[in-house]
């Protein structure tokens, strides 16, 4: 195949000058051209891109006894498409969130304490866990000036990731690779998560926005969910609806698989020997990613465009036309893509996203959105109708978790910027859970292998390029 890279003489031609931003402008064209990759090369190779094969099932990377996710039935000795499970350490999410609203508890703590030790906490191991987590909630002295206060960013996921490296500095024993040291840096780490979150947050309103700066010190006798909502909010005022709904979000963000990209990534940084904090930036890095962690923005921000473009609301024809005009990249951000929608495991549906639909409901009743949420269900309905319709499918298409999450969060009143850094809030214990499990069984470096494409060249002397 003929070199795409651009010569001296095409620049030339376009008028490039010997400025910086021409020279990176020329260069960018350079790298991105010597790295495409043809399309029909990964077939012939057998490669499967993303680690998935063309219907969505990934390539079984390892073992895990933490969480599984479900999509599938056996019918007869056929796999066939099925609804969604989700699973943590064995217990079916439906039945965790059961047991502990029909309580009427909090569940993340309890859920943190099953995805870490692989069992159900009794009353009084679940109160010590509990004593344990709000024993770090406090950051070290000097910190919330020195690493948060005077370095403000306009990404909290930055700041958030730059705050754990910086926690290396204050840790005594931060390559200790034991597992009981890598305990305890997880569990100050998801007590320290609420505190580190909205800290940033509060920081980034005052320095960029001109706001006021609030500072609550966490509550020892609040969970996380009510303390997110504590040190958010300057009156600290939240109702126990709110509490118990953002509560849920994180016991369903809590854990998603082995396989997901930033709970893998904890494995492969893991697996390479290195410190808890460099491995919990890694998947912050990750998740902050809007196809992984930022997508429930997207949903918002979507369907802001779609409410100000949808004239009547109730008509399906008017919404399925705006959702066709988005496949066809004539609306919101040009990508084709309608947020929310599908997911690479699930295609009947995804039990997070049963879930969360009720308790939006709820919260959207009490708030008087109701049409609002009547919108949100209309899409969910007509959405994969209209896929199916415009795009070639290898296997079905259903709304996934943020299609409800950022819906919630923006009744909760949590800004737009704190909906991917609340994620990390709840899949923090995900990701040490499969640290831990990577350290335990002293498994190898993780190394795929890639295949080289480039073909054989000799160096060229200098002078005669």
């Amino acid at each position: 195949m003929k070199s795409q890279i651009p010569n001296e003489k095409t620049l030339r031609a376009k008028g490039a000058e010997d400025t910086l931003g021409a020279s990176l402008d020329a260069w960018s064209l350079m790298a991105k051209a010597s790295c495409a990759v043809e399309s029909e090369l990964y077939a012939k190779h057998d490669v499967k891109r993303g680690l998935r094969d063309i219907a969505g099932k990934g390539v079984l990377a390892g073992l895990t006894r933490i969480g599984d996710v479900v999509a599938t039935a056996l019918d007869g000795d056929e796999l066939v498409p099925a609804p969604g499970l989700l699973i943590y350490r064995g217990i079916d999410i439906a039945q965790i969130v059961e047991g502990f609203t029909q309580d009427g508890r909090h569940g993340y703590e309890e859920t943190c304490y099953l995805l870490l030790f692989g069992s159900l906490p009794d009353r009084e191991q679940l109160n010590l866990f509990e004593k344990h987590l709000a024993g770090y909630r406090e950051l070290p002295k000097r910190f919330v000036h020195d690493a948060i206060l005077k370095m403000p960013s306009r990404d909290v996921m930055n700041a958030l990731a730059r705050s754990v490296l910086v926690l290396y500095s204050f840790d005594k024993q931060p390559d200790d690779i034991s597992i009981a040291n890598i305990l305890r840096q997880s569990l100050q780490l998801i007590a320290a998560f609420p505190t580190l979150t909205v800290y940033a947050y509060q920081t980034y309103v005052h320095h960029f926005l001109g706001r006021s700066l609030v500072i609550h010190r966490p509550d020892p006798e609040l969970s996380t969910a009510e303390n997110i909502l504590h040190m958010l909010r300057p009156d600290s005022k939240y109702s126990k609806l709110e509490a118990q709904i953002l509560d849920l979000t994180l016991v369903l963000h809590a854990e998603h698989g082995g396989g997901n990209n930033s709970s893998f990534t904890a494995h492969v940084v893991s697996s390479s020997g290195t410190d808890t904090y460099s491995t919990i930036a890694a998947s912050l890095g990750s998740l902050k990613g809007p196809r992984h962690g930022g997508a429930n923005v997207k949903v918002v921000q979507m369907f802001e465009e779609l409410k100000a473009e949808v004239y009547d609301w109730e008509d399906d024809q008017e919404v399925q036309n705006y959702l066709t005009r988005l496949l066809d990249k004539e609306a919101f951000d040009r990508s084709g893509l309608i947020y929310g929608m599908g997911h690479p495991v699930y295609s009947v549906s995804d039990p997070r996203t049963l879930i969360l639909r009720q308790y939006a409901e709820v919260l959207a009743s009490e708030k008087g959105l109701d049409k609002e949420f009547r919108l949100y269900a209309k899409v969910e309905k007509l959405a994969p109708e209209v896929i199916v319709k415009k795009r070639k499918m290898y296997k079905g298409v259903c709304a996934n978790v943020d299609f409800y999450s950022g819906f919630i969060y923006k009744i909760l009143g949590i800004p737009l910027e704190l909906y991917t850094p609340v994620f990390a809030i709840a899949r923090i214990v995900g990701w040490c859970a499969h640290r831990i499990e990577e350290i335990a069984n002293v498994g190898k470096i993780i190394r795929p292998a890639y295949k080289s494409v480039a073909s054989r060249r000799e160096y060229i002397p200098m002078d005669a390029r």
